[in-house]
């Protein structure tokens, strides 16, 4: 399970769980600005209990062309979801799913797992390219030719994404159905001291979706005082 602390992997890690998978949580340390995350991710990991939690130290930072990972670049913020227009925002880090998926997919090899879960989405979410149906089928194909595990017959591998066709708010009544403690969670792009700003993309999209189900977000509670 790719584990970023977020709202959309614990809800996908609490999914895998539910079906009965023994899950092995990855996360990455990868020079994002918002490591707080990692924080969250072990809060969360401990919560549903995972076998094991890993995370892997990549930087990212040496490439730029993010706002995530490059301090010279500003992350957008807006006043309302309605302000997120349809152009790929400078959120977006160049290739992270690929790169991340291939770390889930040889650490499934070593341990002779065939399922890898991944929380992401195409409807309410910030337009990344790697987050599309066709991408995740792609990336699936060519799994299965990468490994010795793959060639020699001994794994097949599938990449589960449960919430691919959902919503935001589908997908915290999915999570809140299964016991999600969301107030554990972390999505913020920008955070100050540690706490979400509430108006970055990712904090938006996130209270959109507990707004449309009467609810407020834990984050943006915490974020206001």
């Amino acid at each position: 399970m790719l584990l970023s602390g977020g709202l959309d992997s614990a809800t996908v890690l609490a999914i895998a769980a539910h079906e009965g998978y023994e899950t092995y949580a990855l996360s990455f340390r990868y020079g994002q600005r918002h490591t707080v995350e990692l924080g969250a991710a072990d809060r969360v990991a401990k919560a549903i209990g995972v076998a094991q939690h890993v995370v892997a130290d990549i930087d990212l930072r040496v490439f730029g062309g993010s706002a995530l990972t490059d301090d010279a670049l500003a992350v957008p913020h807006h006043a309302s979801a309605d302000e997120l227009g349809a152009d790929i925002p400078i959120t977006y880090v160049p290739a992270r799913n690929t790169i991340f998926l291939s770390f889930a997919l040889a650490w499934a090899e070593t341990l002779d797992a065939s399922d890898v879960f991944i929380g992401v989405n195409a409807l309410d979410y910030s337009g990344y390219p790697d987050c599309r149906p066709e991408y995740i089928a792609a990336y699936e194909q060519m799994a299965n030719l990468a490994t010795k595990a793959g060639v020699e017959g001994r794994q097949r591998l599938k990449i589960h994404t449960p919430l691919i066709e959902l919503t935001k708010a589908e997908t915290i009544r999915r999570g809140l159905e299964l016991g999600v403690d969301y107030a554990l969670t972390h999505s913020c792009y920008d955070p100050v001291d540690g706490r979400a700003c509430g108006t970055c993309d990712s904090c938006l999209l996130r209270g959109r979706g507990f707004a449309e189900l009467g609810l407020t977000d834990p984050a943006l509670t915490a974020a206001t005082g």
